[in-house]
């Protein structure tokens, strides 16, 4: 192993020393941070000076993106007329390891001033910022990953996994469910991810009744353009299905007499419409098939094709 690669092993070692760190330290003060960010009907305003500003910026986004809104508020900017973004509805969530950060001073004195919650994260408990919170989520005070402890490392991960912990605990308590995430989520790949084979299904069915004979079977299939037909019993629930292999494999001079139960292959693969539609393009690709036929209550309700999942970007 060169030296490099132990020296980048050593950072990673000291980053998790502080997350262990923070782990043991943490306490109810963040069950209390949750209560009062879950009671309050405004926005999370994260904010932060340097290093924690960054970090701040993406523990905002995380908030925003798992139900919680939030923005991120620049102690500068504030001090510049953006103060008049804060509202008596909202909760400021200020980071600082030192807590005597300057930048920050005149926010805290306008929260101060307008009964607006300040809930800290900080390694002082003595600190300006430490005194002047609602809530202070006190940080264990550790070892910089830096080699000359100044560049915040180990500090900026523990303070984002604590975002981490209390966007996630907010997203709990909300019920913040996958369909709430798909919402949120429609582009990109985790906005593909989240699709559902209700959201591309067809409702159009290509459907015959077991009894019926081949002859119709063939003028459905045509009509509907699937290159397959589900075949239903007497109660409408399916029991088999008719694929353009099928009918290669099973041709005969008395073909079109025979009933669609002769030919069709029984126990045919269904999806829910609430299967993710990643999932039912696997089980195609899997079982090397092309469609898909989507059941509720055991009844038929739609049809899936490959085509399109691959249109929507899931192959």
């Amino acid at each position: 192993m060169s030296g490099e690669l132990i020296y980048a092993k050593s950072i990673i070692k000291e980053e998790i020393a502080g997350l262990e760190a923070v782990y043991d330290a943490l306490d109810d003060s963040i069950v209390n941070a949750v209560e009062l960010f879950y009671r309050k009907k405004g926005h999370i305003i994260v904010s932060g000076m340097g290093k924690p500003g960054h970090i701040g910026r993406k523990i905002s986004a995380t908030l925003a993106s798992t139900g919680t809104p939030s923005f991120f508020l620049h102690p500068g900017e504030a001090s510049h007329g953006d103060l008049g973004e804060i509202s008596r509805d909202d909760v400021l969530l200020v980071l600082s390891l030192s807590g005597n950060t300057q930048e920050i001073t005149p926010m805290l004195s306008y929260a101060h001033r307008f009964g607006i919650d300040i809930v800290a994260v900080t390694s002082n408990p003595e600190s300006i910022l430490a005194k002047a919170s609602t809530v202070c989520i006190t940080m264990p005070k550790v070892k910089e990953a830096c080699p000359y402890n100044l560049a915040p490392t180990t500090t900026t991960t523990m303070m984002l996994a604590i975002g981490d912990a209390i966007a996630l605990c907010l997203l709990k308590r909300k019920e913040f469910n996958r369909e709430d995430f798909k919402e949120l989520h429609p582009g990109g790949a985790l906005g593909k991810r989240l699709l559902t084979v209700g959201d591309l299904m067809h409702l159009d069915i290509p459907i015959v009744h077991e009894n019926d004979l081949m002859k119709s079977v063939l003028v459905e299939m045509t009509q509907k353009s699937f290159g397959c037909v589900c075949v239903v019993n007497s109660l409408n629930k399916i029991i088999g299905v008719i694929t353009d292999g099928d009918l290669r494999r099973t041709i005969s001079s008395d073909f079109l007499e025979k009933k669609a139960s002769d030919i069709m292959s029984k126990d045919p693969k269904t999806v829910s419409k609430t299967m993710f539609a990643q999932e039912a393009t696997k089980i195609m690709n899997d079982y090397k098939i092309t469609s898909l036929f989507v059941t509720e209550n055991d009844l038929p309700c739609g049809i899936i094709h490959i085509h399109d999942c691959l249109r929507a970007g899931l192959a």
